[in-house]
């Protein structure tokens, strides 16, 4: 077998399934009640979460008042 070329690719796909079993054992309990999580349970799924997946969070751009930031948008039509 051919020597992996990305090592740190494996490790990233590892963590993403777990990540994504994490959030199944949530799912399941949210949605359909099986399974009862311990509060100790749940802050381990918390604090695995915060580690693996990214927190989304929103951000609010601002300029200030002799600069301020503009939004554009242009929009160009090809013909196919």
């Amino acid at each position: 077998m051919a020597a992996r070329l990305n090592k740190l690719h494996t490790e990233e796909i590892r963590l993403k399934i777990k990540a994504s079993q994490l959030v199944n054992v949530l799912q399941d309990h949210a949605l359909s009640g099986k399974g009862d999580i311990s509060p100790t349970r749940m802050k381990a799924i918390e604090i695995l979460l915060r580690k693996s997946v990214p927190d989304l969070s929103s951000i609010q751009l601002s300029g200030d008042e002799s600069n301020p930031i503009r939004q554009s948008l242009e929009v160009t039509f090809r013909d196919a």
